[in-house]
This record gives C-alpha cells, structure tokens and sequence, in this order.
C-alpha cells in the first residue's frame, strides 16, 4: 500500500473540470487555492481536476484558460504539499507537469497517514464495476501502449480525439441508470477488507454524501467528494472535505463565499 504521510490540515477536492468553458468555476478554483495556500497543511485534488487532458507537452504552449489554472497550482504547491491524482477525465496527467508546478502525484489509491488516522483516498471510477463498458474503456486507456500511442500523435488530432471520446461518453451516459454509473457496494466492501481501513474517501460520481457502513462488524466510513459547477449548475456547486484531528468535515463553496 503506498502510504503519504500528512499531518496538520487536510484538503481535498477532486472533480473540478477545468476548461476552457468554465470560466466561473475556474475563478472559484483559484480562489480556493489562495485559501488553501493559507489555511491548509496540505492539498490533494485526487483526479478530473481537468475536464480532459492531453498530455503533459500542452504545458508548454497553455491556452490563457490552463497558464491561469497552472499558475494558481504552481502558487499553492510552492506554499503547501500538492498532490495531484488522476481520474477518468485526467488520467494522461504525468511527472512533467507535476514537476513545472512543484507538485507530487498522488498513488492509485493513497493511504494517507493523517492525524485522524489512515483514510484510503481513491479517484472512486474503479469502484464503478456494473459500468461494464466504462471498465473496458478505462483497462483500454490504463494500457501503456495505448497511452504511447495516444501521446505520440499531434496536438490537434489529440484533442479532436477528445472531443470525440467525450461527446461519446455524454450520449452513452443517457442510456444508462443512475446506479450502473454510482459505486458497487460489494467492490467497496473488498477495498475496505482487501485495506483494512474504516475511512474511505473518493469522488467521481459527482454524489457527495458520508456513508457509515457496518462491515464484518465493524464500523466504516465512505465519504463522496462533490464536483465543481459554477458556470452551469444554479445554483452553483462545489466544496471540499478537510481531515485534521478533530476527523472529517465537508465545506460547501458558496457558504465559503458569503
């Protein structure tokens, strides 16, 4: 188990979905950051900080939308630890662009040694087995040469290639029930066994929510990060989670901002 020691204050957010279309939600990250470099021990933004990435080279020639978000990352991570995980929208995020922002990347899953105690931190897509179709795609996608593929292609046909992969995704979710897209509870109940953990955290399925499960008579938390819409939800959404000693504790963005 790859264990990241982090005492103090922990945040954590995950399921921002930066782009060049969320120009809201974007400012309200930046914000967030600002906060978290001055409040927070440590960061963590476990997964679909983007609403897709490309590879780490479009770094080198960032549109306006990704140089501000890269810039509010490089300040946070040169005040605090930031730890950058992947998700389903990100997974191509790699050492060259945690290295430009002075960031870590984050295990998959992380088992995070916090003054609370250990919390297993997970992007959560991997728990989502009755999406058949999407474990494929994701075992597809995981696949090394696939990536190598992938990456050794131009920009443009990459992002095209996106674009494409997302527009697919959006028609094929329609077709499909609320529950195939949530976790399965028994791909959960084997993390918590196969860990040995009572504290899980994950985003993904956009569900925020604390869970307290009874597992082989033992008490077990599963805490679900909200995503991020400021541009398109009303009202807007967001918020984060923070463990410290004191134990977990949801902050929602729009009371941060009143």
């Amino acid at each position: 188990m790859n264990k990241v020691a982090l005492p103090g204050s922990v945040w954590i957010a995950s399921d921002i979905h930066l782009g060049p279309a969320t120009p809201a939600t974007s400012d309200a990250f930046l914000g967030f950051l600002e906060a978290a470099a001055e409040e927070a021990s440590a960061l963590l933004l476990p997964g679909d900080i983007f609403d897709a990435w490309i590879g780490d080279d479009v770094i080198r020639q960032a549109p306006p939308w990704l140089a501000a978000a890269l810039q509010g990352l490089q300040r946070a991570a040169a005040a605090i630890p930031v730890w950058l995980g992947r998700g389903n929208r990100d997974f191509l995020m790699g050492q060259e662009l945690a290295g430009a922002l002075g960031a870590h990347l984050l295990p998959e899953p992380a088992l995070l040694q916090t003054d609370y105690g250990d919390v297993l931190l997970t992007h959560g897509d991997e728990l989502c087995t009755d999406d058949q179709a999407y474990q494929q795609f994701r075992a597809m996608v995981r696949n090394p040469a696939w990536q190598a593929d992938f990456l050794g292609r131009p920009i443009p046909e990459r992002l095209s290639l996106a674009q494409q992969a997302r527009g697919e995704s959006m028609a094929a979710n329609q077709a499909k029930s609320a529950e195939i897209m949530d976790v399965n509870s028994e791909a959960v109940q084997a993390l918590f066994r196969q860990t040995g953990v009572t504290t899980l955290v994950h985003g993904h399925t956009h569900r925020p929510q604390r869970h307290v499960l009874q597992i082989d008579g033992r008490k077990r938390e599963r805490w679900v990060l909200p995503d991020w819409d400021c541009d398109h939800a009303r009202p807007p959404r967001g918020g984060w989670l923070v463990i410290d000693g004191d134990g977990l504790q949801f902050f929602d963005l729009a009371e941060a901002d009143e």
